[in-house]
């Protein structure tokens, strides 16, 4: 299969957009580097350059919600603009197609109930307890996924009601999660190239920074072909992965306290 293949049947232009971003919202000096120099943004450029991306979203997109997670949500802006590196209209294009994605998507209409379908498969859940870094822990198990078996639009609502679940629990500074994905079990039956570039395509688009790292546990030989192909589509976020065992899990991300059961066989 060539890449030529897999980007025009599995990637499409993604219509999604953000997450409710629990910025802390006191704005201290942000240190920022920019094309010429490296610069420190006090508190007052950094509101000033928040006013403008809301003014321009105002302006530009004044069909957007507005409210928690909407155009004028400073938060929130506040974070694509760090993401973008202070480029104000960077960050406006980006921040714009979330919150358009937000709306389209039915983020804010997400809950246990509209995604239990998919959850009562086991493939997915967000760990009840944080990892030894304080973050939210997000857990795929690939054995129990089957492309084909539900509509992947309810695959898609699972994936993104537990990221926004996940984010809910992050303590206060703290920013991003850890995403585990358990492939002990994994087949060629569980392959989904397609969800795999979905996932990251929402962490990259609609929450960016979000994911802080993710562990591929035990990956079987099958499982090589598949990164192969999804690699280079990652990009920057493929640094993100890092493959091993589940005595690594254990050792490096929990202890005894806080390790979920499904890695205490």
């Amino acid at each position: 299969m060539s890449l030529s293949h897999v980007y025009t049947n599995y990637l499409r232009p993604s219509l999604c957009s953000p997450v409710r971003l629990s910025t802390p919202q006191n704005f201290r000096r942000i240190s920022v580097i920019n094309c010429n120099s490296s610069s420190t943004l006090d508190a007052d450029n950094s509101r000033k350059l928040v006013l403008q991306v809301k003014e321009k979203l105002k302006n530009d997109y004044h069909e957007l919600p507005v409210g928690k997670n909407g155009r004028d949500d400073e938060s929130m802006i506040l974070w694509f603009l760090k993401d973008r590196k202070f480029a104000v209209d960077e960050a406006v294009q980006k921040l714009s197609r979330a919150i358009k994605w937000r709306q389209e998507f039915g983020v804010s209409h997400l809950s246990e109930d509209s995604v239990k379908g998919a959850a009562k498969t086991g493939k997915a859940y967000v760990h009840d307890l944080l990892d030894e870094k304080g973050r939210p822990v997000l857990i795929v198990v690939a054995s129990k996924h089957f492309p084909g078996m539900l509509d992947p639009i309810e695959d898609e609502k699972l994936c993104v009601f537990l990221v926004e679940k996940a984010l809910s629990k992050l303590p206060e500074g703290k920013e991003d999660i850890l995403g585990i994905v358990d492939l002990r079990g994994y087949g060629l039956a569980n392959a989904d190239l397609k969800f795999l570039t979905f996932l990251f395509d929402v962490f990259y688009y609609y929450y960016p920074k979000r994911l802080g790292q993710v562990l591929f546990v035990d990956a079987p030989f099958v499982f090589n072909p598949i990164w192969q192909l999804a690699k280079p589509l990652l990009k920057q976020y493929a640094s993100l992965v890092r493959f091993c065992s589940v005595k690594t899990v254990r050792e490096e991300y929990f202890t005894e306290d806080n390790l979920p059961a499904t890695f205490r066989d």
